[in-house]
């Protein structure tokens, strides 16, 4: 184990490289089109990787890298590991499928693309990805419930991105520092 790592709790294990490619390769399988909120699932409750609370920090970094939430994501929980063997079979595992079906879909939906049917499965998909969305956020929040700072830079955040409609990057650059600020005098 890395000795920069913390320590795994009893709950928690500790994937061999091997783990993290077949456990990334389902997700990647599996979560065509909406990954993360069962990234959630399948590292924090399935596997028991990761603690609610840490895959809630390590999202937030991820999400601020530039880079896909789950690319991001896949490489440090490899890192955190294996180091950089673990981080090549977790992003592996995750890519592999996804790029095989994308380039079928991409084959049929160009010769299809004008078909009511599939118009109307592309709206139907979006629907659901907007569930499973919600749904992860309302799992990825939970653990912040008692802490009203964390509950007040993610109303913010919510405020500033869906209602204000103010840029992504901005609202990043000012949100994290005055959250890091909040949470070090909560901590003081």
């Amino acid at each position: 184990m890395d000795a920069t790592a913390a320590p795994l709790t009893l709950e928690q294990h500790r994937p061999s490289a091997g783990e993290l490619f077949t456990g990334f390769f389902m997700l990647g399988l599996t979560g065509f089109g909406g990954v993360l909120p069962l990234s959630r699932r399948m590292m924090v409750e399935k596997r028991r990787w990761l603690t609610g609370a840490e895959f809630t920090d390590l999202l937030g970094l991820c999400q601020f890298l530039p880079g896909g939430n789950i690319i991001n994501m896949s490489v440090a929980v490899g890192l955190k590991f294996r180091g950089i063997h673990g981080a090549f079979a977790a992003i592996l595992g995750l890519i592999a499928a996804p790029t095989a079906v994308v380039i079928a879909l991409g084959v049929i939906y160009e010769r299809y693309q004008d078909a009511p049917t599939v118009r109307h499965l592309f709206g139907g998909l979006a629907a659901s990805a907007a569930g499973l969305l919600v749904s992860m956020a309302i799992k990825i929040a939970w653990p912040l419930r008692r802490d009203v700072v964390s509950l007040l830079i993610a109303a913010l955040g919510v405020v500033a991105i869906a209602f204000l409609q103010l840029p992504l990057l901005p609202t990043l650059l000012t949100l994290a520092p005055l959250s890091i600020l909040l949470k070090s005098r909560q901590a003081s």
